[in-house]
């Protein structure tokens, strides 16, 4: 099987309107910024999008807010960006929040094929309305349900030709999980290498779950938040 595509806009070729995609990245760390931005030329739009966050204004997912593509957000923090504020107070957007820790083992379930667990994360606030609640040893536990997506899209450090992925520090994040979830896995990374440059104990995410790969450009690798101390 063939995974190497040309670039961003022939590995999301396939998106449409109204599908479920879910993004890596944690705040502004390891987004897919090739893809988000090949998904904002080609106009699709009405997405749900599963990510950690929603970006900034003028970076990540903050791209297709300002151009209105989402229809749905599935995040644990949209803090940051004033077009998010401004859609979800209007009723513009619709808003999933889920608590980071159940967030990630939604994902996980998904990818591995299990359909539902029982968390005592949520339990008594308005995460909980409408949930089954069960009891166990005395506790009670809501049932959350898994969290696959048509598409999954995440950015690696390094991958080879046979999809097999390597990321840098926690860059890592969300997206290990992401890429096992998605019913077509899209991954861009920063160096596209032989198969056997990365050392079998160094794959992060086996080559089996990643269906497209290229090699993207550009990168910003911006910092969310710059803290400097001034000389004394």
């Amino acid at each position: 099987m063939k995974k190497i595509v040309t670039g961003a806009d022939e590995a999301i070729r396939d998106i449409k309107d109204g599908d479920t995609v879910m993004l890596g990245g944690f705040g502004l760390c390891g987004i897919p910024e090739n893809c988000i931005a090949a998904l904002t030329r080609k106009g699709v739009k009405d997405l749900t999008c599963i990510s950690n966050n929603a970006g900034v204004d003028d970076f990540g997912l903050g791209l297709l807010l300002k151009t209105r593509q989402i229809k749905k957000m599935i995040s644990s923090y949209v803090g940051e960006n004033e077009e998010f504020e401004r859609q979800l107070l209007s009723g513009e957007l619709e808003v999933d929040l889920v608590p980071q820790g159940t967030l990630a083992t939604r994902i996980q379930m998904a990818g591995m094929g299990i359909p539902a667990f029982f968390t005592p994360a949520g339990y008594g606030t308005e995460i909980a309305q409408g949930k089954e609640v069960r009891e166990f040893s005395g506790k009670p536990y809501l049932m959350e349900l898994a969290l696959p997506a048509q598409f999954a899209i995440v950015k690696a450090w390094k991958g080879d030709h046979l999809g097999n992925l390597l990321f840098r520090k926690t860059t890592r994040n969300f997206s290990t999980s992401m890429a096992k979830a998605g019913q077509i896995t899209i991954a861009e990374v920063e160096q596209l290498v032989e198969p056997g440059a990365i050392p079998p104990d160094e794959v992060h995410v086996p080559g089996i779950y990643v269906h497209r790969i290229f090699q993207g450009s550009d990168y910003q690798k911006r910092i969310e938040k710059r803290t400097i101390r001034l000389n004394a």
